[in-house]
């Protein structure tokens, strides 16, 4: 089972994850992406960006 990087908490992902899904750690809350499927491999999920309607 994969660890979260901010808090080190057990985070529950389903056997079809794909590459680049959003999940959120039961523990602290944070946005983790999905960067490996095979082994199942978690990172922060990169800052959304205001783009000031540009």
């Amino acid at each position: 089972m994969p660890k979260c990087p901010e808090c080190d908490a057990d985070v529950t992902v389903g056997g079809d994850a794909v590459k680049g899904e959003i999940v959120a750690c039961p523990d602290c809350g944070a946005e983790l992406e999905v960067t490996e499927t095979s082994p199942l491999a978690l990172a922060l999920a990169p800052e959304e960006e205001e783009d000031w309607g540009e």
